[in-house]
């Protein structure tokens, strides 16, 4: 399955001790339940990625389970659609470079738009690989269960996963096909939930998954870590307001502090990223006192910034990124500006990755 790169390209160099920034996302599976320790398949794979001599950090904005890195994507209940909804600003909050996803659960279970279910799960693989570019993305099968419901689907639904990852691979994305079929109804505590067996077996997979994609040079080190991007006006921070992730959500200054709302990531494509999307000027203006905003990402040259001069400029505009009237009112929307070097164009430079 690794023996070659998507499109023919030769990967990095593997290296056994590369650190791994690992995102566990789906739904109660990911999250635990069933397990006699509440961590699920978490707390064996990380064992065994240890084991390996990996620096390890389980990343998500949950908790759950006694290890000793509780920290996970998994949201009991959830459906496709729902983890699609948050999956944008949760990846570009933590950076991982290995992303392990198991979804689809409860979408048969309920019998939810199982017509759609994989074209659904096509898409989120898509989102994912689109806000995690330089991860590698194990996509499972769904295990065994012993639920009318969800036993009628998931022969189809699991015989679609391969050629979803097939496609992926083709378009160039580290994505890799984890088959749980080792799991029967003796690894299951309930109806839908494995017992420590089976996360045991479910954790077996995940990690030769991972194994694999070391192997053929899949794995790379992290991304820099997001962080706050401080303004040269003291005590301030680029602030997206109220946490919003709609499309035209105004970005700001605000009093600095902990929220996912002011941490930024900038990628090697240009963009600065928050809450999934990215720093845009509005209606690709490129005047002065053009506003500027969150917007999904599109590669537009409106969302490409360049350190400039100890700020951001935007090089389609030739104009950087402006507190206008030097204010330090919590609120106030930035815009585009001519570069003048002043304080209050100066911002905290991130390193792209």
């Amino acid at each position: 399955m690794f023996a070659a790169t998507a499109a023919g390209v030769a990967p990095a160099s593997a290296a056994p001790n590369t650190p791994l920034r690992v995102m566990p996302l789906g739904d109660s599976i990911t999250w635990g339940v069933g397990s006699s320790t509440g961590n699920g398949y978490r707390g064996p794979l990380w064992d065994k990625l240890a084991a390996d001599g990996h620096p390890l950090d389980f990343v998500g904005t949950v908790r759950g389970g006694s290890m000793s890195d509780p920290d996970n994507e998994g949201h009991s209940g959830y459906k496709i659609h729902q983890i699609a909804a948050l999956t944008d600003a949760s990846l570009t909050r933590y950076r991982p470079n290995v992303v392990t996803l198991h979804i689809g659960t409860n979408d048969l279970n309920e019998s939810y738009q199982v017509s759609t279910a994989t074209t659904r799960l096509r898409s989120l693989v898509d989102q994912v690989t689109a806000a995690a570019p330089d991860a590698t993305v194990l996509v499972a099968s769904l295990v065994v269960s012993t639920s009318g419901s969800e036993e009628r689907y998931r022969a189809a639904y699991n015989q679609a996963v391969p050629q979803i990852v097939n496609d992926a691979r083709a378009a160039g994305k580290h994505v890799a096909y984890v088959d749980m079929n080792s799991l029967t109804t003796a690894d299951l505590a309930d109806t839908l939930h494995p017992n420590d067996s089976g996360y045991q077996k479910m954790a077996t997979a995940f990690h030769r998954g991972i194994q694999a994609a070391d192997s053929a040079g899949w794995l790379r080190n992290p991304a820099p870590s997001p962080e706050r991007v401080q303004s040269g006006i003291a005590g301030k921070c680029l602030d997206v307001n109220g946490a919003g992730t709609a499309d035209g959500t105004a970005v700001q200054t605000w009093s600095c502090g902990s929220r996912a709302n002011q941490f930024w990531s900038s990628y090697t494509d240009g963009t600065l990223r928050s809450m999934g999307k990215c720093l845009d000027a509005s209606g690709w203006g490129t005047a002065n006192g053009t506003k500027v905003q969150l917007w999904s990402c599109h590669g537009g040259a409106n969302q490409v910034w360049q350190p400039y001069n100890g700020g951001y400029r935007n090089p389609a505009s030739g104009r950087c990124l402006d507190v206008p009237g030097f204010s330090t009112a919590d609120g106030t929307q930035l815009h585009l500006w001519d570069c003048t070097g002043a304080s209050n164009q100066k911002w905290t430079t991130l390193a792209a990755g």
